[in-house]
């Protein structure tokens, strides 16, 4: 995906209503979000399905991550060999 384009990707919404199929095989090209303005300010952002996708994944890891930092800037850590250790005899593990 390639940046936002401030020329190409924002469009009024009367552009839209007229050539929207032209936006949408654009969206499907670039990979990049359109912003539709009315009255000359940013009102939607459309954004391809697959591309939508990609962003909610990485923003729900980013969600994980962010809690298991708070856990370590609390102090809340362990050695993985004392959570490996835990794990296998809660889970009946040998070895």
């Amino acid at each position: 995906m390639t940046m936002f384009s401030v020329t190409d990707d924002i469009r009024p919404v009367s552009e839209l209503k007229k050539r929207m199929r032209e936006v949408f095989e654009q969206l499907h090209r670039t990979g990049r979000p359109v912003v539709i303005t009315v009255n000359g300010k940013p009102d939607v952002v459309l954004l391809d399905a697959a591309v939508f996708e990609q962003k909610l994944k990485a923003l729900n890891l980013s969600l994980l991550l962010a809690s298991s930092e708070k856990d370590i800037s609390k102090g809340r850590i362990r050695s993985a060999r004392s959570f490996l250790k835990s794990f296998k005899r809660v889970r009946k593990i040998s070895g």
